[in-house]
């Protein structure tokens, strides 16, 4: 019978990677399949510090900083390879599932700062980690990371530490808001005051962002510490399933399930979902998909590789979803 590797990403603010990935694994074995090799993962948003924590092993932090709109909020960071490396998420310090949902809209998007994110960075410094990864997505800002700047900057600086920005998207920081806003609340009036201001960030910063792939993960984030601290932009999808061994374990499968909240355009656009996609693909391996909303046509799914689809929006629902495609799988 055909050994799968369940390799799901989070559905944001619903079900975290792990849960997701148990409830895949115990579809596929209540059908008769191996014991499914379970392998959540992450693209740089939301939930790459509990993956990259589970996979790695270390020691976690945190400190009170500034939420997006300014209420203070306790992040959390994590300490690896012996204290050397900190992971710091901008969700949990300035993420969207930080606005309550009476107050998403036009002033919210407009109002909403990297500064909590600076602090936990400089935090992660002070614990004396010498390189600092900063998983970018899942923000609920797009002030080009002018808060986050000045927030390190306040603090004198970072004492030598390196940065690292793990990147969900592949967007130029001119395009943060026009992209992503909208779905941060901004309506098309605030998304052309946004870019404007992304503008006047960057003529203000020690070199200019514009243009740089990356740079406009998380509302222009990724840009403004990689103009202001000499950061490292990298796709964190890729970082992720390096760092989990995910191309050794893929080969010891006969099969790929995969799943997100949702898939849809920017599937391909450094999420997880293509990624994974492509490397099974390079492998010659089949690649299923359970996810909460399909926002793709065929076409779509067809250039991701993708070999079936399922909708499920309930641990149960992927679970039953998971029966399924074993059964399928087994009478193909």
């Amino acid at each position: 019978m055909a050994r799968f590797l369940v390799a799901p990403d989070s559905f944001k603010g619903t079900f975290t990677a792990a849960q997701v990935a148990a409830a895949i694994g115990r579809g596929l074995e209540s059908s008769g399949a191996p014991p499914p090799d379970l392998c959540p993962v992450a693209d740089g948003g939301e939930g790459t510090l509990a993956v990259l924590l589970t996979a790695l092993g270390g020691t976690t932090g945190g400190a009170t900083v500034a939420g997006p709109l300014g209420d203070p909020v306790v992040a959390g960071f994590a300490l690896i390879e012996d204290g050397g490396t900190a992971i710091v998420e901008v969700a949990g310090a300035s993420g969207l599932g930080l606005v309550p949902d009476s107050r998403v809209g036009p002033q919210a998007a407009w109002d909403a700062s990297t500064r909590g994110t600076g602090e936990l960075i400089v935090a992660a410094a002070r614990a004396g980690a010498e390189v600092i990864l900063v998983a970018a997505g899942g923000s609920a800002t797009t002030d080009g990371g002018a808060g986050a700047v000045a927030a390190i900057e306040a603090a004198g600086g970072l004492g030598g530490a390196a940065l690292v920005v793990l990147c969900d998207v592949r967007t130029p920081f001119e395009e943060a808001a026009r992209v992503f806003a909208p779905q941060k609340g901004a309506d098309a009036a605030c998304v052309e005051r946004l870019s404007a201001r992304l503008d006047e960030v960057a003529a203000r910063l020690p070199r200019d962002p514009r243009g740089v792939p990356l740079a406009g993960a998380a509302g222009g984030l990724a840009g403004g510490l990689w103009a202001a601290f000499g950061a490292h932009l990298e796709g964190g999808a890729a970082f992720v399933l390096d760092a989990v061994g995910f191309d050794e374990r893929l080969q010891a499968a006969d099969a790929l399930v995969v799943g997100e909240g949702r898939l849809d355009g920017q599937t391909g656009q450094g999420k997880i979902v293509g990624e994974l996609a492509a490397r099974a693909a390079a492998a010659g391996m089949p690649c299923h998909a359970i996810v909460g909303q399909d926002g793709t046509d065929d076409a779509g799914r067809g250039a991701l590789g993708l070999a079936g689809v399922s909708e499920a929006t309930s641990l149960a629902a992927i679970e039953a979803a998971a029966v399924a495609l074993a059964r399928a799988v087994r009478g193909a």
